[in-house]
């Protein structure tokens, strides 16, 4: 596991640092970044210890009213892999009129 977690079930008024307290509970915190009206953001800890020891803590938990999903953040896919405009890899066919 990474030392990068994926934080889901935010509410939209959490701010970068509230979750940075929360999580610095469990270790030191390298970085917080929410995605601005998604509810979900993106916590780094500094060691993977550290992490899973916060992912064991906090997934499942309320905070801010919500049930907090804490879970290990996957990369990112490529644009191959995500497909396009809901037709996948086939294309789209073109306008349509």
């Amino acid at each position: 596991m990474g030392s990068r977690l994926y934080v889901g079930n935010l509410t939209y008024s959490v701010t970068n640092e509230q979750l940075k307290e929360l999580f610095s509970t469990y270790g030191e915190v390298s970085q917080v970044n929410i995605i601005e009206g998604k509810g979900f953001g993106f916590v780094e800890m500094s060691t993977t210890d550290e992490a899973n020891k916060a992912k064991e803590a906090l997934n499942g938990t309320d905070f801010s009213g919500r049930t907090l999903r804490v879970d290990e953040a996957k990369p990112p896919k490529s644009r191959d892999e995500r497909g396009c405009c809901g037709y996948g890899r086939s294309g789209g066919g073109g306008r349509r009129f």
